[in-house]
Protein backbone atom coordinates (compact mmCIF):
# COMPACT_ATOMS: atom_id res chain seq x y z
CA UNK A 1 0.00 0.00 0.00
CA UNK A 2 1.09 3.33 -1.02
CA UNK A 3 1.57 6.01 1.79
CA UNK A 4 1.16 9.86 2.30
CA UNK A 5 3.75 11.97 2.47
CA UNK A 6 4.07 13.25 6.17
CA UNK A 7 6.67 16.14 4.91
CA UNK A 8 5.13 19.91 4.47
CA UNK A 9 6.42 22.09 1.67
CA UNK A 10 6.30 25.58 2.09
CA UNK A 11 3.17 26.29 0.32
CA UNK A 12 0.84 23.40 2.12
CA UNK A 13 -0.42 23.04 5.53
CA UNK A 14 -1.82 20.29 7.51
CA UNK A 15 -5.13 20.95 8.86
CA UNK A 16 -7.80 19.07 10.99
CA UNK A 17 -11.81 18.78 10.15
CA UNK A 18 -14.84 16.89 11.27
CA UNK A 19 -12.90 16.97 15.07
CA UNK A 20 -9.90 16.00 13.91
CA UNK A 21 -11.53 12.69 12.50
CA UNK A 22 -10.35 14.11 8.99
CA UNK A 23 -6.88 15.25 8.08
CA UNK A 24 -6.03 17.40 4.83
CA UNK A 25 -3.16 18.62 3.21
CA UNK A 26 -3.82 21.99 2.00
CA UNK A 27 -2.01 24.98 -0.91
CA UNK A 28 -1.21 27.82 1.94
CA UNK A 29 -2.06 30.15 -0.63
CA UNK A 30 -4.33 28.33 -3.26
CA UNK A 31 -7.96 27.61 -2.81
CA UNK A 32 -8.87 26.25 0.55
CA UNK A 33 -11.46 24.30 2.30
CA UNK A 34 -14.43 26.41 3.50
CA UNK A 35 -17.51 25.52 5.50
CA UNK A 36 -19.01 25.24 2.17
CA UNK A 37 -17.49 21.76 1.49
CA UNK A 38 -18.90 20.52 4.92
CA UNK A 39 -22.47 21.89 4.44
CA UNK A 40 -22.12 20.66 0.74
CA UNK A 41 -21.23 16.72 2.31
CA UNK A 42 -23.47 16.23 5.02
CA UNK A 43 -26.17 17.23 2.92
CA UNK A 44 -25.43 14.20 0.18
CA UNK A 45 -28.75 12.16 0.79
CA UNK A 46 -26.36 9.27 0.47
CA UNK A 47 -27.45 5.81 2.69
CA UNK A 48 -26.04 3.38 4.64
CA UNK A 49 -26.92 -0.32 4.20
CA UNK A 50 -26.63 -0.21 0.03
CA UNK A 51 -23.07 0.68 -1.97
CA UNK A 52 -24.30 3.88 -3.80
CA UNK A 53 -21.92 6.04 -5.78
CA UNK A 54 -21.39 9.69 -5.97
CA UNK A 55 -19.82 11.74 -8.08
CA UNK A 56 -18.40 15.53 -6.68
CA UNK A 57 -17.21 17.73 -9.80
CA UNK A 58 -14.56 20.25 -8.79
CA UNK A 59 -13.39 18.92 -5.99
CA UNK A 60 -10.34 20.22 -5.68
CA UNK A 61 -8.20 18.55 -2.17
CA UNK A 62 -11.00 16.13 -1.93
CA UNK A 63 -12.48 17.49 1.44
CA UNK A 64 -16.32 17.44 0.63
CA UNK A 65 -15.24 13.89 -1.39
CA UNK A 66 -13.66 12.53 2.34
CA UNK A 67 -16.06 14.55 4.74
CA UNK A 68 -18.60 12.33 3.08
CA UNK A 69 -16.58 9.20 2.93
CA UNK A 70 -16.24 9.93 6.83
CA UNK A 71 -19.96 9.93 7.16
CA UNK A 72 -21.12 7.29 5.22
CA UNK A 73 -19.07 4.49 5.84
CA UNK A 74 -19.72 2.36 2.20
CA UNK A 75 -20.59 4.71 -0.11
CA UNK A 76 -17.99 5.17 -3.15
CA UNK A 77 -17.12 8.48 -4.19
CA UNK A 78 -15.79 9.71 -7.74
CA UNK A 79 -14.04 12.94 -7.19
CA UNK A 80 -13.53 15.25 -10.72
CA UNK A 81 -10.75 17.49 -10.99
CA UNK A 82 -9.14 19.66 -13.61
CA UNK A 83 -5.93 21.21 -11.45
CA UNK A 84 -3.62 18.67 -11.44
CA UNK A 85 -1.62 20.32 -8.68
CA UNK A 86 -4.81 20.26 -6.65
CA UNK A 87 -5.84 16.65 -7.66
CA UNK A 88 -2.34 15.62 -6.54
CA UNK A 89 -3.41 16.76 -2.71
CA UNK A 90 -6.20 15.04 -2.66
CA UNK A 91 -4.77 11.79 -4.35
CA UNK A 92 -2.45 12.46 -0.88
CA UNK A 93 -5.53 13.49 1.11
CA UNK A 94 -7.35 10.21 0.12
CA UNK A 95 -3.83 7.78 1.25
CA UNK A 96 -3.68 10.15 4.53
CA UNK A 97 -7.38 9.38 5.81
CA UNK A 98 -7.25 5.47 4.35
CA UNK A 99 -10.03 6.05 1.58
CA UNK A 100 -8.12 4.58 -0.79
CA UNK A 101 -10.87 1.70 -1.55
CA UNK A 102 -13.63 3.80 -1.49
CA UNK A 103 -12.89 7.18 -3.49
CA UNK A 104 -11.30 7.34 -7.40
CA UNK A 105 -10.33 10.87 -8.38
CA UNK A 106 -10.25 11.83 -12.22
CA UNK A 107 -8.15 14.56 -13.46
CA UNK A 108 -10.83 16.01 -16.38
CA UNK A 109 -12.41 19.37 -16.90
CA UNK A 110 -16.18 19.13 -16.46
CA UNK A 111 -16.88 21.42 -20.06
CA UNK A 112 -15.08 18.98 -22.36
CA UNK A 113 -17.48 16.99 -24.48
CA UNK A 114 -18.89 13.56 -23.31
CA UNK A 115 -16.40 11.25 -25.40
CA UNK A 116 -13.74 13.00 -23.45
CA UNK A 117 -15.32 12.62 -20.50
CA UNK A 118 -16.02 8.87 -21.09
CA UNK A 119 -12.29 8.39 -22.31
CA UNK A 120 -11.43 9.67 -18.72
CA UNK A 121 -13.45 6.98 -16.93
CA UNK A 122 -16.40 9.00 -16.01
CA UNK A 123 -20.10 6.65 -16.49
CA UNK A 124 -22.82 8.44 -18.42
CA UNK A 125 -25.82 8.53 -16.04
CA UNK A 126 -23.33 6.21 -13.15
CA UNK A 127 -23.86 7.55 -9.86
CA UNK A 128 -26.91 7.58 -7.32
CA UNK A 129 -26.08 11.27 -6.33
CA UNK A 130 -24.30 13.96 -7.83
CA UNK A 131 -23.00 17.14 -5.95
CA UNK A 132 -20.55 20.20 -6.54
CA UNK A 133 -19.28 23.56 -5.31
CA UNK A 134 -19.50 25.14 -8.90
CA UNK A 135 -17.33 28.44 -8.97
CA UNK A 136 -18.81 31.68 -7.02
CA UNK A 137 -17.91 34.44 -9.27
CA UNK A 138 -17.92 34.96 -13.49
CA UNK A 139 -15.02 36.33 -15.22
CA UNK A 140 -15.02 40.13 -15.35
CA UNK A 141 -17.85 40.78 -13.23
CA UNK A 142 -15.57 40.10 -9.92
CA UNK A 143 -12.21 41.15 -8.42
CA UNK A 144 -10.10 38.53 -9.70
CA UNK A 145 -7.92 36.23 -7.55
CA UNK A 146 -4.40 36.86 -7.91
CA UNK A 147 -3.01 33.37 -7.02
CA UNK A 148 -3.70 31.49 -10.58
CA UNK A 149 -5.11 28.22 -8.78
CA UNK A 150 -7.21 30.43 -6.30
CA UNK A 151 -8.91 32.47 -9.72
CA UNK A 152 -9.80 29.25 -11.61
CA UNK A 153 -11.59 27.35 -8.52
CA UNK A 154 -13.58 30.53 -7.40
CA UNK A 155 -14.03 32.40 -10.82
CA UNK A 156 -16.14 30.79 -14.29
CA UNK A 157 -15.99 32.00 -17.59
CA UNK A 158 -19.94 33.23 -18.81
CA UNK A 159 -22.04 30.06 -19.87
CA UNK A 160 -20.00 27.85 -17.60
CA UNK A 161 -22.51 27.54 -15.09
CA UNK A 162 -24.87 25.91 -17.50
CA UNK A 163 -22.19 23.43 -18.13
CA UNK A 164 -21.88 22.37 -14.97
CA UNK A 165 -25.44 21.74 -14.86
CA UNK A 166 -25.17 20.12 -17.93
CA UNK A 167 -22.55 17.74 -16.82
CA UNK A 168 -24.22 16.94 -13.48
CA UNK A 169 -27.33 16.07 -15.24
CA UNK A 170 -25.55 13.52 -17.76
CA UNK A 171 -24.09 11.76 -14.87
CA UNK A 172 -26.82 11.27 -12.62
CA UNK A 173 -28.53 8.28 -12.58
CA UNK A 174 -32.18 8.22 -13.52
CA UNK A 175 -34.05 9.68 -10.61
CA UNK A 176 -30.57 10.24 -9.10
CA UNK A 177 -30.31 12.99 -6.82
CA UNK A 178 -28.22 16.34 -7.29
CA UNK A 179 -27.03 18.71 -4.48
CA UNK A 180 -25.85 21.93 -4.93
CA UNK A 181 -24.23 24.91 -2.73
CA UNK A 182 -24.13 28.34 -4.29
CA UNK A 183 -24.10 31.87 -3.52
CA UNK A 184 -27.89 32.95 -2.68
CA UNK A 185 -27.70 35.67 -5.67
CA UNK A 186 -27.07 32.82 -7.97
CA UNK A 187 -30.31 31.21 -7.15
CA UNK A 188 -32.61 32.76 -10.38
CA UNK A 189 -29.97 31.64 -12.65
CA UNK A 190 -29.33 27.86 -11.05
CA UNK A 191 -33.12 27.27 -10.92
CA UNK A 192 -33.65 28.32 -14.64
CA UNK A 193 -30.47 26.34 -15.40
CA UNK A 194 -32.32 23.13 -13.55
CA UNK A 195 -35.65 23.27 -15.03
CA UNK A 196 -36.28 20.03 -17.45
CA UNK A 197 -33.35 18.39 -15.67
CA UNK A 198 -34.46 17.79 -12.08
CA UNK A 199 -37.33 18.26 -10.51
CA UNK A 200 -38.57 18.23 -6.81
CA UNK A 201 -36.19 20.82 -5.74
CA UNK A 202 -35.53 21.68 -2.40
CA UNK A 203 -34.07 25.27 -1.54
CA UNK A 204 -32.19 25.69 1.90
CA UNK A 205 -30.98 28.95 2.47
CA UNK A 206 -28.13 29.13 5.34
CA UNK A 207 -28.04 32.85 7.07
CA UNK A 208 -25.07 34.29 8.07
CA UNK A 209 -27.00 35.43 11.72
CA UNK A 210 -30.31 36.20 12.95
CA UNK A 211 -31.92 38.54 10.89
CA UNK A 212 -29.48 38.72 8.05
CA UNK A 213 -30.10 37.52 4.30
CA UNK A 214 -29.22 34.33 3.20
CA UNK A 215 -25.43 34.37 1.37
CA UNK A 216 -24.98 30.54 0.56
CA UNK A 217 -28.03 28.18 -0.79
CA UNK A 218 -28.09 24.68 -0.47
CA UNK A 219 -30.24 23.33 -3.42
CA UNK A 220 -31.28 19.48 -3.85
CA UNK A 221 -33.46 17.74 -6.60
CA UNK A 222 -34.19 14.32 -8.27
CA UNK A 223 -33.13 14.42 -11.62
CA UNK A 224 -36.22 14.19 -14.49
CA UNK A 225 -38.63 14.34 -11.03
CA UNK A 226 -41.78 17.13 -11.86
CA UNK A 227 -42.49 17.87 -8.54
CA UNK A 228 -42.60 21.17 -7.71
CA UNK A 229 -39.92 23.23 -5.97
CA UNK A 230 -39.90 23.75 -1.88
CA UNK A 231 -38.49 26.42 -0.29
CA UNK A 232 -37.31 25.19 2.95
CA UNK A 233 -36.83 27.45 6.42
CA UNK A 234 -32.83 27.11 6.13
CA UNK A 235 -30.22 27.32 8.75
CA UNK A 236 -28.76 30.18 10.88
CA UNK A 237 -24.99 29.64 10.89
CA UNK A 238 -23.78 32.39 13.57
CA UNK A 239 -25.24 33.18 17.06
CA UNK A 240 -25.43 37.38 17.43
CA UNK A 241 -21.85 37.02 18.94
CA UNK A 242 -20.46 35.14 16.13
CA UNK A 243 -20.19 31.53 17.64
CA UNK A 244 -21.73 29.33 16.05
CA UNK A 245 -24.99 27.83 16.11
CA UNK A 246 -25.92 24.60 17.88
CA UNK A 247 -27.09 22.81 14.71
CA UNK A 248 -24.38 24.79 12.72
CA UNK A 249 -21.71 23.50 15.25
CA UNK A 250 -22.65 19.82 15.23
CA UNK A 251 -22.34 19.39 11.20
CA UNK A 252 -19.10 21.04 11.13
CA UNK A 253 -17.74 18.44 14.12
CA UNK A 254 -19.17 15.90 11.45
CA UNK A 255 -21.48 14.57 14.52
CA UNK A 256 -25.02 15.59 12.51
CA UNK A 257 -26.28 15.59 9.24
CA UNK A 258 -28.07 17.89 6.86
CA UNK A 259 -31.39 16.43 6.01
CA UNK A 260 -32.83 17.96 3.05
CA UNK A 261 -36.27 16.62 2.18
CA UNK A 262 -36.69 16.72 -1.78
CA UNK A 263 -40.09 15.29 -2.08
CA UNK A 264 -39.99 12.47 -5.13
Amino acid sequence: MSSARTDLTPTTTRDAFLDGRLTMLQPKNGPRAAIDALFLAAAIPAASGNVQTVLEAGTGTGIASLALCSRIHDCHVTGVEVQCELLALARENVILNNFEDRVTLVEADITSSGEALSAAGLIREGYHHVAANPPYYTTGKAREQLEPSTARAYTAHPGDLEKWIKFLSAMAAPRGSLTLIHKADALEDLLALLKGRFGALAVYPLFPKPGLPAKRVLIQGLKGSRAPLEMLPGMILHEADGSYTKQADLILRGEADLHIRAQA
